[in-house]
């Protein structure tokens, strides 16, 4: 199982001052050094964190795979197409939320995100959605060519009783199994960090764990290189579990 790992907030840390530092780019080779399998970023269309030259420059320094998070918007539209990255996940954005708050709506926005996923892949570009775990959005992900679907876990891991996780738990579960009948690859992330990785990483059909605020979070204590080796290791001990 691969491990993307979202580093917007090393940026978010560099904007809350204004400054040059920390420097998102420079993380990347500890990441990569320590086993991560990709490098994951979210340009909103605030700039809120990650900025253009931020991109632009972790296009040049990424040598595992770049995925590109971004809503489906004719400006990200032409920056994904120029800049290149290995994949986009078209997410869903509101200006005034924290972080994305749940799965992109593919079927309330079909037609639209059809002609995305068409000028991403005219491109070259491998295309992700990041739904929330329902069958009706992974049939019409399926219908509109896309490659992967990133299963949403934010209910998973913000669940407040074990009867909850469990629920949540399965829904992903038969989820992922739905949509690798369907024919799509399947990843997952949102929330999920050391304590309630393991039981998501046993789904064999999950094939990426895409994952930022508890790596990042973790790696002021321990370091990123030490965050990404134990994120990696509890991933392959689920692994061999399942």
């Amino acid at each position: 199982m691969r491990l993307g790992v979202n580093i917007d907030h090393v940026a978010t840390l560099r904007e809350a001052r204004k400054i040059k530092e920390p420097d998102p780019v420079q993380i990347v080779g500890l990441v990569e050094m320590a086993g991560g399998d990709g490098i994951v970023c979210h340009l909103r269309e605030d700039r809120r964190h990650l900025q253009d030259r931020d991109l632009e420059l972790l296009r040049q320094v990424v040598k595992t795979h770049l995925n590109l998070e971004m809503a489906a918007t004719p400006e990200m539209v032409e920056i994904a197409c120029r800049v290149g990255p290995d994949m986009v996940t078209l997410v869903p954005e509101k200006r005034e939320e924290v972080t994305t708050e749940g799965g992109l709506d593919v079927v309330k926005f079909r037609e639209h995100i059809q002609e995305t996923i068409t000028t991403l892949k005219n491109s070259g570009i491998v295309t992700s959605l990041f739904i929330d775990p329902d069958l009706e959005q992974i049939k019409t992900a399926r219908n509109l060519g896309a490659d992967f679907v990133e299963l949403h876990t934010g209910e998973y891991a913000n669940a407040e009783s074990e009867h909850q996780s469990q629920q949540e738990l399965e829904q992903i579960r038969s989820m992922a199994v739905a949509a690798s009948k369907l024919g799509l690859r399947v990843s997952a992330g949102h929330g999920l960090n050391h304590f309630n990785v393991s039981q998501i990483a046993r789904i064999p059909e999950i094939e990426e764990l895409n994952i930022g605020h508890s790596l990042i979070g973790r790696a002021v204590f321990v370091g990123i290189s030490e965050a990404v080796r134990t994120m990696k290791e509890l991933i392959a001990q689920a692994r061999e579990q399942r």
